[in-house]
């Protein structure tokens, strides 16, 4: 682009509404995404999904371009906030509203974060769970979001600061003694997270605790963290050992079960402590 081009840009504000299929549509509706047959890969791979308007902008040559979130997209806040990967266009011929549009979900006051390495095991444990769940229906506040081994994006989520956030992941207890399939309730101890300095996330794996002192490190405030975790059998060593052992998938169901009681205890008034004791305690 040459300066004036620039300029051109420069000078167009973005709308605030524009009409669609004779629906005025506007920043926070949610639109069905339609591309166009023969248009680029990755907005034919997004063709149904149901998606948020960030903004409608339009370019110096007038054409209108809706700047999109998708629902069901883990990175959706990070879209929101205007992060470069979970932003897509699309333009007016390209989408259909969705009903009536319903006002802008609050946020999250509950997250429940699946971590692990599908690649690794009885490491995908979390990875699976959260998808068990996303399956099921959840109370309006609860948002449940696969992270895998994407511990940018959760430090990323941690840092809206939701109420609770339940952390599901095989982790082992060897100091136990816990058959592999244990599931158990904990609260990490969050004392001297600041202190710890931030410690590095694997490109391949995820450490909570990691996470953690990462987000604390980039001005994060911690409101209550509970973790889910699951005894392993086999985490896998080097990549390439998909599939959970047979004593940790008959738990995934457990943990389902468990994470929903926890769910409604939370947002039960006055459903008294959620973990008797200090370290928490088996189921």
């Amino acid at each position: 682009m040459n300066e004036w081009e620039w300029q051109l840009l420069e000078d167009k504000a973005p709308l605030t509404s524009l009409s669609v299929d004779g629906v005025d549509l506007k920043p926070g509706d949610r639109v069905r995404l339609r591309p166009r047959p023969g248009g680029d890969i990755f907005d034919l791979a997004l063709a149904g999904q149901v998606a948020t308007i960030e903004s409608i902008e339009h370019d110096y040559e007038g054409q209108f371009q809706l700047a999109v979130v998708v629902d069901n997209d883990p990175g959706r806040d990070l879209g929101l906030k205007r992060q470069p990967g979970h932003r897509f266009f699309f333009s007016p011929r390209e989408v259909e509203p969705v009903g009536e549009q319903a006002p802008t979900a609050p946020p999250a006051t509950i997250l429940i974060a699946g971590i692990g390495n599908i690649f690794l095991g009885d490491d995908a444990f979390g990875v699976e769970v959260a998808n068990r769940l996303s399956a099921r229906a959840v109370p309006i506040g609860v948002r449940v979001v696969d992270f895998g081994i994407r511990g940018f994006d959760l430090a990323y989520a941690l840092m809206d600061a939701p109420e609770f956030t339940i952390l599901v992941d095989a982790c082992p207890r060897a100091d136990e003694g816990c058959p592999p399939g244990t599931v158990y309730v904990i609260e990490p101890d969050l004392n001297g997270l600041d202190d710890a300095g931030s410690a590095p996330v694997e490109a391949h794996s995820m450490n909570p605790m990691n996470v953690l002192r990462l987000a604390s490190s980039m001005g994060g405030k911690f409101k209550r963290i509970l973790l889910v975790g699951c005894e392993p059998q086999f985490l896998g060593g080097d990549e390439g050992h998909m599939g959970l052992s047979a004593p940790v998938e008959a738990a995934v169901h457990e943990a389902v079960t468990v994470i929903e009681s926890l769910v409604q205890r939370i947002l039960s008034a006055g459903g008294g402590p959620l973990i008797p004791g200090k370290h928490g305690r088996q189921i």
